[in-house]
């Protein structure tokens, strides 16, 4: 189970600033490099290995384009995060194109995709009528137990005649 080391937390905020100013300043001069956007930093327990996400803004080939060109550019932006660091030994550094965009934009198509079904449905409801009663649960159904109560009725109205025979023999 992974813990939350706050010091791994804080450093991969550091490093996330110092990349981030990296390559707004132009440290990487290639022509691959397309807008990209560091948006997370994760780093090790032991502070030995950094994983940076990033985003790009464009199209997949500037996407892979980007990638290639941060790759070649790996070394350079370690030094210039080992550079701008005080711990005693620098990160390795590996970067991880963010899915969260992608990801938001799969979800999003599906809730537009689920409205549009639940508006569908909404409207076939509007016209649809019961195949039966319209609330059958309303009143309990009736059951015809008449020949049970007469038969229970006429045993207890024997009951009585015998209970009374009994009680005139006794007191007479």
């Amino acid at each position: 189970m992974a813990t939350d080391h706050p010091r791994a937390r804080k450093l991969g905020e550091r490093i996330k600033v110092i990349v981030a100013e990296a390559l707004e300043r132009g440290v990487i001069k290639d022509a691959r490099l397309g807008f990209v956007t560091i948006t997370d930093v994760r780093c090790t327990g032991d502070l030995q290995h950094a994983t940076i996400f990033y985003t790009v803004y464009g199209s997949d080939d500037e996407r892979t384009e980007t990638e290639a060109a941060l790759k070649a550019n790996t070394g350079r932006i370690r030094g210039e995060v080992g550079r701008n660091l005080t711990t005693r030994l620098t990160p390795s550094i590996e970067f991880v194109l963010d899915a969260l965009p992608d990801t938001a934009k799969s979800l999003e198509a599906l809730l537009a995709e689920a409205a549009a079904r639940d508006a569908e449905v909404e409207k076939i409801a509007a016209g649809a009528h019961y195949a039966g009663d319209a609330d059958p649960y309303v009143k309990p159904r009736e059951i015809d137990d008449e020949p049970e109560r007469r038969a229970a009725d006429d045993l207890a109205r024997q009951r009585e005649s015998v209970i009374r025979d009994d009680d005139e023999t006794i007191v007479e």
